[in-house]
C-alpha cells in the first residue's frame, strides 16, 4: 500500500489541492449568492455586471441594447435591438468557470508570483471572453432564433470551456512546477 502511494504521490497531491481548492472558493461563493433571495428576484452583483458590461458591447452595435431587471425571476433582461432577447441568470457571470480555472492552476502549484499573475490574467481573459461571448450569443440568437440550442447549447460553452483548456495547457507546460521539472 505504501508503494502505491509513494508511486501515486503526485496525481494524490494534485487531486486534493484541486478538491480542496475547488471545495473552498464554491463554498465562499455560495455564501456570498445566499445573500441574495431568489424568491424576491434578486440579482447578484457579479451577474448585473455581466448583463451590464455584455449590454454596452451590445450598445456598439446597437443603441437600443440595455438591461433591465426580470421581475418575477432572479435574472437581468438583456434587449438588443429594442427586442428582449435572453435573460442573464447567475450562471452566465462564468463565476463556476473562474472557479474551475483558479482550482486546476493551484492543484497544478507554480511559483507564488507567476501563480497568483496567472491567476489574475486568466481570470481578467475569461471574464472579457464571456462578454464578448454573451454579446454574440445575443446577435446569433436575434438573426437565428431558430438555432438557439446549438448556439447556446453547444458552440458558445465549446468556446469558453476550450479558452479555459488552452489556459490550463499553458499552465502546465510553462509555468507550473511540473513544468520546469521536465525541462530540465
Amino acid at each position: 500500500m505504501k508503494n502505491l502511494l509513494l508511486q501515486y504521490k503526485p496525481f494524490l497531491l494534485f487531486l486534493g489541492k484541486f478538491i480542496v481548492s475547488y471545495l473552498i472558493l464554491s463554498i465562499m461563493y455560495q455564501s456570498y449568492l445566499n445573500r441574495f433571495d431568489a424568491s424576491r428576484a434578486e440579482v447578484d452583483l457579479f451577474t448585473e455586471i455581466v448583463a451590464d458590461q455584455s449590454a454596452t458591447v451590445l450598445s456598439w452595435f446597437d443603441s437600443k441594447s440595455y438591461t433591465m431587471p426580470h421581475l418575477k425571476e432572479p435574472s437581468v433582461k438583456l434587449i438588443y435591438k429594442g427586442k428582449y432577447i435572453s435573460r442573464i441568470i447567475e450562471g452566465c457571470n462564468a463565476i463556476s468557470v473562474i472557479i474551475l480555472f483558479i482550482s486546476f492552476v493551484i492543484a497544478f502549484t507554480g511559483k507564488f508570483k507567476n501563480t497568483i499573475v496567472f491567476i489574475l490574467f486568466g481570470t481578467i481573459l475569461i471574464h472579457i471572453l464571456n462578454i464578448g461571448r454573451i454579446a454574440l450569443l445575443c446577435v446569433g440568437l436575434y438573426s437565428f432564433p431558430n438555432l438557439e440550442h446549438l448556439l447556446h447549447g453547444v458552440i458558445f460553452p465549446l468556446i469558453i470551456y476550450g479558452i479555459v483548456f488552452l489556459l490550463w495547457i499553458v499552465w502546465v507546460n510553462k509555468y507550473s512546477l511540473y513544468a520546469t521539472k521536465t525541462v530540465k
